[in-house]
């Protein structure tokens, strides 16, 4: 089945997401380094497929994710594709997965996160939505949204202050300012911090810890544990609805326009608070 999978999810995402089957572990990849990993329609295809393929499959037993070079785990939204409306696509599966296809996509099998560089924003959130992670030394963290006149709407606005100390995620979140893999593991974002070329052996190891026990008694653990009915989380809810209804202020907003205008321009911008 390894094979089969990982052409199978090569072709739909146009090759912007590998899988390879290990064992029990299918290792997904976010393969655009020349973009920083950044999350386009075909990524998220990818990734969303890959996920939906690990559930059923029974062979599958833990999902370890990744990102192709040696700098970036995921730099966020590619903005030219979300400028280009492919995020406004009809296709439902793209609400249901939510960004990159991974983070309101509740599968039964573990997901860790093999973070391979920086991961601010979009790839903070990817982090936040994995049960484990494992980062190399030179990671960063962060949500910089604000920053750029917009929020973290991939969860990461309410999934941070649950997962570290409140108002250290809120220092985080409301500055934007980006925090180091070593400050990530002594507020338990992270499980292991190690050297590049220690990576994935760590995740995998990881991995196969959990393979180590029953895939059933594992799967129903974490569906407790997460909250998890039919690949949902009610818990959520409320919070997703909150985001999603705040989005529709802001977005259009004179400074999240300035925002994105002054990234893309290089300079400092110009907040008018309206």
């Amino acid at each position: 089945m390894s094979d089969k999978i990982g052409a199978l999810i090569e072709r739909v995402s146009n090759g912007t997401v590998l899988a390879e089957q290990r064992g029990h572990v299918l290792i997904v990849t976010l393969n655009r380094p020349d973009a920083r990993n950044a999350v386009n329609l075909d990524l998220t295809v990818g990734v969303g497929e890959a996920l939906d393929v690990a559930e059923v499959d029974p062979s599958v037993w833990v999902v370890v994710i990744t990102g192709a070079g040696d700098k970036a785990f995921c730099a966020g939204a590619d903005l030219k594709a979300a400028a280009a409306g492919e995020f406004a696509h009809p296709d439902e599966r793209l609400q249901r997965w939510g960004f990159a296809g991974y983070t309101e996509h509740a599968i039964s099998k573990p997901t860790i996160a093999a973070v391979n560089g920086f991961a601010l924003g979009g790839g903070t959130e990817l982090v936040l939505a994995s049960d484990l992670a494992v980062a190399v030394e030179t990671a960063t963290f962060g949500l910089p949204e604000v920053k750029r006149g917009i929020y973290a709407g991939a969860g990461g606005a309410f999934r941070l202050p649950r997962q570290i100390p409140q108002k250290v995620a809120m220092e985080a979140i409301l500055t934007g300012e980006p925090f180091t893999a070593q400050r990530a593991l002594e507020l338990g974002l992270v499980n292991r911090v190690v050297p590049f070329d220690r990576l994935l052996d760590e995740a995998l190891a990881l991995a196969e810890a959990i393979c180590a026990n029953a895939p059933l008694a594992v799967q129903v653990s974490k569906r407790i544990a997460r909250g998890i009915t039919e690949q949902h989380v009610a818990a959520e809810d409320a919070d997703w609805a909150r985001s999603r209804d705040e989005a529709a202020g802001l977005m259009g907003s004179a400074d999240a326009r300035e925002g994105m205008l002054a990234f893309a321009e290089k300079r400092a911008p110009h907040w008018q608070g309206k």
